[in-house]
């Protein structure tokens, strides 16, 4: 697998701005997994805590799903690894394998998509049951955003402790 990332526009509107950030996070978080196999990239940060590169990608893929799918679209649908929709079950991925992990992360970003292009404007609204609030798609695309910047610090760090590859 070869990551095409795409730097944001340096001027844009800011619908176009939110999305290519977006985007650029997205490919971030796999070019820190790019050239990795599955058991390297199972390797926890410090046991017994499970966070791994691919526990992030599963992650992620409940992020996703959940702030698109469920909250924007108002979808009902469960979460991929946790029938009680516990977010930490994603993280545990020693008996994951990355194809599972790469495939269900890429559907839930292709789902993100559809949902966000079809959206009217950044207005639009959906529930958030968690906080018990409503929720703009503006706030759902800048919380992504900073999800992934976030998790792309853990993964800079994950990368490092797997192979000694680090920056970018």
């Amino acid at each position: 697998m070869t990551v095409e990332r795409v730097g944001p526009p340096l001027i844009g509107g800011e619908r176009e701005m939110m999305r290519a950030f977006l985007d650029y996070h997205r490919a971030t978080l796999l070019m820190k997994c790019e050239g990795l196999g599955t058991v390297d990239l199972r390797k926890q940060s410090m046991p017994p805590s499970t966070l791994s590169l691919l526990g992030l990608v599963r992650h992620m893929a409940e992020v996703e799903r959940t702030w698109f799918r469920r909250v924007i679209a108002a979808e009902d649908v469960p979460f991929v690894w946790s029938p009680e929709g516990d977010y930490q079950m994603a993280y545990d991925a020693s008996a994951a394998t990355w194809q599972e992990a790469l495939d269900a992360w890429q559907a839930e970003v292709e789902h993100s998509r559809r949902i966000e292009q079809e959206a009217e404007s950044l207005d639009v609204v959906g529930h958030q049951p968690r906080w018990g609030e409503d929720v703009s798609l503006r706030l759902v695309m800048l919380h992504m955003i900073q999800e992934y910047a976030r998790h792309n610090g853990h993964a800079d760090f994950l990368r490092e402790g797997v192979d000694g590859t680090v920056g970018a």
